[in-house]
């Protein structure tokens, strides 16, 4: 079996021959400190199932009483209603930077409680909070589900997908702005997506060539940035900042493996210094059979089964792969495929391979 590679770079030429760097956009690589979505949660009740909803959850109860009394409806005291066509849900979403009040945003509603499904559900107003417990959103409308859920007379199910979650787009609307504070205060810090002092420097130098003695380097991942006061000044500034462009590092070289799927990422960094690989495999074969002896109608025997097994054991040799000095990407894709290492024994080979110090990269395996 031909090991399959999810590979950081593109096979064939590319795996053969060097690969130059490419320039990359500033903002690609980073983002400016404060400008960022935040997070949204709410707890709220969707009405309208066809049956698949909590029924007599206590907690759903007692939100159904209050929203009820919030819309004028006073239930008699002692009577709890069947609820089998609302549910308890939970609602996310992400305040993008610098939304303003009336504008809308995307949220997910997903159950909390025994509903089965949320599909042809219409979610009630309801808040949505920040982490500092203050409202900024107040979500409401009808879900869109993906998935879908069926139960028959007898209890058996059919479920495709996940009926228990649904999105509404643009399902809540803006009610309180966050302040980014991007255009007040004397330094503005933009930060690398990942650590690289190389790359963090080229970001410097080429931000100082078009706005001089504006960046200076924190640690391996924040430029501090001096930049024009006032916010017009400031929003020009960095939009001419994130459309320059640089040639980032060369990435670490790295070995990425997911043993339970058998799927490996190599980006083109990787090495090999001299070695050799051998790999082998027991192949077990065990044939069970009955004998049967069967006496002739005269005689005053009986009958009489016994066992009869076969076990064969056969060890499939390969080849032994002699890796040369500063053996690439490619060279390793080929070895590994000629020696037809399956997944459940790549991850053998590859730590073997580090353990012996040839392989040059660090590997993680997930």
């Amino acid at each position: 079996m031909l090991v399959r590679f999810i590979l950081s770079l593109t096979l064939g030429l590319a795996a053969l021959l060097p690969t130059p760097a490419l320039a990359e956009r500033v903002r690609d690589l980073g983002e400016f400190q404060g400008v960022r979505a935040n997070q949204l949660t709410g707890y709220g009740i969707v009405v309208g199932l066809a049956g698949t909803g909590d029924d007599n959850l206590e907690y759903l109860t007692q939100a159904m009483k209050g929203t009820a009394g919030r819309l004028g409806l006073q239930l008699p005291p002692g009577i709890s209603p069947g609820l089998k066509n609302a549910a308890a849900v939970v609602i996310t979403a992400d305040l993008p930077a610098f939304a303003k009040p009336g504008q809308r945003i995307d949220i997910t509603v997903s159950t909390l409680g025994k509903a089965k499904s949320l599909r042809g559900g219409a979610l009630i107003m309801a808040p949505l909070y920040g982490a500092d417990g203050q409202i900024y959103a107040m979500a409401q409308g009808n879900l869109a589900v993906g998935g879908l859920g069926i139960t028959a007379r007898d209890g058996s199910q059919l479920t495709v997908n996940v009926p228990t979650v649904g999105r509404i787009a643009e399902g809540a609307s803006v009610e309180r702005a966050v302040s980014s504070g991007f255009d007040s205060g004397e330094v503005l810090r933009w930060n690398l997506f990942e650590a690289d002092f190389m790359t963090v420097q080229r970001v410097r130098d080429a931000i100082n060539s078009r706005f001089p003695q504006a960046a200076t380097i924190e640690d391996g991942i924040t430029l501090a940035l001096r930049l024009p006061a006032g916010a017009d000044s400031r929003a020009t500034a960095m939009a001419s900042i994130e459309m320059l462009e640089i040639t980032p590092a060369e990435t670490a070289a790295r070995v990425i493996v997911n043993s339970r799927t058998g799927t490996v990422v190599i980006n083109n960094a990787v090495r090999l210094s001299p070695a050799a690989i051998s790999h082998g495999r027991l192949v077990v074969k065990i044939d069970e059979k009955s004998q049967v002896s069967q006496p002739n109608a005269l005689g005053r025997g009986q009958t009489v089964v016994t066992p009869a097994s076969q076990i064969d054991v056969k060890e499939e040799g390969n080849k032994v792969t002699l890796f040369k000095p500063g053996a690439s990407l490619a060279s390793l894709v080929d070895a590994l495929n000629k020696l037809g290492t399956s997944p459940s024994d790549l991850v053998a080979i590859l730590e073997a391979l580090k353990q012996a110090g040839a392989l040059k990269a660090e590997m993680v395996v997930i």
